[in-house]
């Protein structure tokens, strides 16, 4: 959708607003929330205004959320519950909840999470809006799944029309609008125009363009009417506070424990620059992403100037490093999705591969830091995991060779369950190096397997093979290492200087419990 130009003033200079309401309720293993940033009710000059739905609401609105709620008072503390002592063990959403004192969220963007009707249960949040308050570099890799679902086609086409530019992104939960044919798509760009129509308002000239992400059953179309109202809904709980995101990471939700949300904050050119990051998974976790050409999904907002093009390329870079380094069961979703909208709002200078460089690979290393420790925090809920296991790959004559042998140990039934029931089973770990087929010939007599302590206490790691050669294993040592929550299993090829690390989990009871149950 193309905005009308007109004279209207710049985006980014937004006016104070007043507090929304504390929410009254509140789930008892998040800490409490701050008041929340809204757009106001009040019904601007129609001079200023473009409609939206029955609102009317203008672009000084949206403006003043972003800025009055980056405004606001200082995080909330950690809740009192997190702080008591027990002797109950703590749940993954305890162990693994979003520490708002420490937060930093990039400037110029706002977000919310509501309940719209797509999931049955009124407390579950299944739609999430996330807008920045001017144009945003954008990128995105996308499901290489043959039957690629209709909101990835959509953003696909978003960001080609667009020559890498966004303004915003809507997410539902509860429904993949995937193999849905024709009125799926059609539903998926209903999705992406309902936000564009708040977003091209009739006193900006700033280009729109709405990303669309969708998960959970496939083959099922999408309760459309309840999703463009909750659009419309969405537009009066925006805000920056971490309230507003947190609420936005709970609609990424399906069968997650916890909601995934996480910032930093780095410097960039003599600038603070800051990312906030939500991603959603626990099972059908496979993912084999790629640039544009039940599910993952994920997105990374930062202030942070980056050309379109140099985006895109530190995104393939972090997401080969952290999205497509994780396991959870070997399935590839039809929906797979991370995208990155950076809209320059910390005053930083415009980062780009050929003019800096330096602060090119800066910002990309920290972009894959950071996109690894989402993507970690993808497999720790894992459906029905109980092991977070590191399996690292070295000694190979290239990276890539080295990412397919560490794919292929982390993919593996046999090793999975061994690592649940804590037995040393070596031998399933070699097993799976042998038919990884890397693309040259192992030489087994070079080959050293071993566990790693975590976390590294300077004790030896523990070898289990050397060049070809079992070991004598301490058993009473690897049981030891294996009752651990977090295990690390190296493999070395003694082929090269080129390494490569996956992230996967063991297989439970439970995970085939809650995926016989999946639909019911």
């Amino acid at each position: 959708m193309q905005c009308r130009p007109t004279s209207g003033p710049p985006l980014g200079r937004l006016p104070r607003r007043a507090h929304r309401a504390t929410r009254s309720t509140l789930r008892p293993e998040h800490p409490p929330e701050t008041p929340t940033q809204t757009l106001t009710a009040a019904m601007p000059p129609a001079s200023t205004t473009a409609r939206f739905g029955t609102r009317l609401l203008s672009t000084s609105a949206l403006r003043t959320a972003v800025t009055a709620s980056s405004s606001s008072s200082s995080p909330p503390a950690a809740s009192a519950a997190s702080s008591s002592s027990s002797s109950a063990p703590q749940s993954k959403a305890q162990r693994f909840a979003f520490d708002p004192t420490a937060a930093k969220f990039p400037l110029g963007f706002v977000a919310t999470g509501l309940h719209c009707g797509v999931k049955k249960d009124p407390s579950r949040l299944d739609l999430g809006v996330i807008i920045s308050d001017r144009p945003c570099s954008a990128a995105g890799t996308f499901t290489r799944n043959a039957f690629v679902a209709a909101p990835v086609v959509v953003s696909k086409e978003v960001l080609a029309k667009g020559r890498g530019i966004a303004r915003g992104l809507v997410v539902n939960s509860g429904c993949a609008n995937a193999v849905t044919g024709s009125q799926g798509l059609k539903d998926a760009r209903a999705m992406s125009d309902q936000l564009d129509s708040f977003l091209c308002e009739s006193n900006s000239s700033s280009a729109t363009g709405t990303l669309v992400m969708s998960t959970g059953v496939i083959g099922q179309l999408l309760p459309i009417k309840k999703i463009l109202s909750g659009i419309t809904s969405s537009t009066a709980t925006l805000g920056s506070t971490h309230s507003a995101w947190l609420d936005a990471a709970k609609a990424f939700m399906t069968t997650d424990t916890f909601p995934k949300l996480r910032t930093r904050s780095f410097e960039l050119g003599g600038k603070e620059v800051r990312m906030v990051g939500i991603d959603k998974g626990a099972g059908m976790i496979h993912p084999n992403m790629g640039p544009p050409h039940a599910t993952l999904l994920g997105m990374i907002a930062t202030d942070a100037a980056v050309t379109p093009a140099s985006l895109q390329d530190a995104l393939t870079y972090a997401v080969d490093r952290s999205f497509n380094s994780i396991s959870v069961d070997g399935d590839m979703s039809t929906n797979d999705t991370i995208v990155v909208l950076a809209n320059g709002a910390s005053g930083s200078v415009e980062i780009s591969e050929k003019a800096t460089p330096d602060e090119y690979i800066k910002f990309r290393d920290q972009l894959t830091d950071f996109a690894a420790e989402l993507a970690q925090l993808v497999v720790r809920d894992g459906e029905g995991a109980e092991k977070f296991v590191k399996i690292t790959v070295k000694g190979s004559p290239t990276y890539e060779a080295a990412h397919k042998i560490a794919s292929t140990i982390s993919t593996s039934a046999l090793v999975k369950c061994a690592l649940h029931g804590e037995d040393a089973n070596w031998g399933r770990i070699l097993c799976a190096v042998g038919y990884s087929n890397p693309g040259f010939d192992i030489d087994p007599t070079k080959v050293t397997v071993s566990f790693v302590p975590v976390p590294v206490d300077g004790s030896a790691e523990l070898k289990l093979l050397v060049n070809g050669e079992p070991e004598h294993v301490d058993e009473a040592r690897a049981s030891e290492i294996l009752k651990s929550e977090d295990l690390a299993i190296q493999v070395d090829l003694g082929l090269g200087d080129e390494s490569a690390t996956y992230w996967t989990c063991d297989f439970s009871h439970e995970y085939i419990s809650i995926n016989a149950d999946y639909r019911s």
